[in-house]
């Protein structure tokens, strides 16, 4: 039995049951088209959506978030971050994109950019932060997210696991091999445990480290993430995250270890 996995614009490719299986397991299933080099990462990254299909499906979803949520009317926060955010989107090389500043009603502690250029802070993160070099650093870090393409990348992950774990499916079961849904079961953890949450966490500290970047060459100071990052981790109430290893995001140990290294290659002393 032969398997055709279609991605999007791209010639089919043929895998017998056998190399299916294999590829699944070994996890390069994901590596079979569509990498490209990104020179900032320093790393390949898989994309199998263009820039025009992410940034219409980030319009459809910032349609729906300004449809669902209250936009703030505290315009002290609203010029806060309409202020920092062209200083650090002009620094990312980014400023040709029709950018939107928002900030959305609400405690929670949280902030995004879309593809397209499309940012939401909420003015729960704002509590969080002590100056404005503190929202630059959430401001460098979201921003870093789009000019590395990470969105582009974990979607185009999710729909090659989702075809392969279809796939191996198919062929476990056309082929009547026993316990063929335990099988794929155990794919399906290796997938997840071992490609799409890892590269999660990768994305995040690549964020981290392109935001502190785009902090200096904005003129903030790049060693206020480290305060920023210090102040989340102690407010944090008590709850405690899932182990790192099971997290989208890396711990904050992890993730303040991080930016010290960066900040030291970039001659602060920390």
């Amino acid at each position: 039995m032969e398997v055709n996995i279609t991605f999007l614009d791209r010639e089919p490719i043929e895998l017998n049951r056998r190399q299916l299986v294999k590829g699944l397991a070994a996890g390069y299933i994901v590596a079979l088209s569509g990498c490209v080099d990104n020179p900032a990462l320093g790393r390949q990254q898989l994309l199998l959506v263009s820039e025009a299909q992410m940034t219409e499906l980030s319009a459809s979803a910032w349609s729906q978030i300004r449809q669902q949520q209250k936009v703030s009317t505290n315009k002290t926060l609203n010029n806060r971050l309409k202020t920092v955010g062209p200083r650090i989107v002009n620094a990312a090389g980014l400023q040709n994109q029709p950018w939107e500043y928002t900030v959305f009603q609400g405690n929670e502690a949280n902030a995004f950019v879309l593809p397209g250029g499309k940012v939401g802070f909420y003015e729960g993160i704002f509590k969080r932060m002590e100056n404005d070099d503190q929202l630059a650093t959430v401001m460098g870090h979201e921003t870093a997210h789009v000019a590395a393409r990470h969105s582009a990348e974990r979607y185009s992950q999710q729909m090659a696991a989702g075809v392969g774990m279809q796939a191996a499916q198919v062929a476990l079961q056309s082929g009547d091999v026993s316990g063929a849904g335990t099988i794929a079961a155990v794919l399906g953890a290796g997938l997840q445990f071992g490609v799409l949450l890892p590269y999660s966490r990768t994305h995040e500290l690549e964020a981290d480290r392109l935001g502190v970047v785009y902090m200096a060459k904005a003129g903030y100071d790049p060693r206020q993430s480290l305060r920023f990052w210090q102040n989340m981790t102690a407010q944090r109430n008590g709850s405690a995250p899932p182990p790192e290893f099971m997290s989208t995001h890396p711990s904050d140990v992890t993730r303040i270890s991080a930016l010290q290294t960066q900040l030291r290659s970039m001659g602060y002393q920390v």
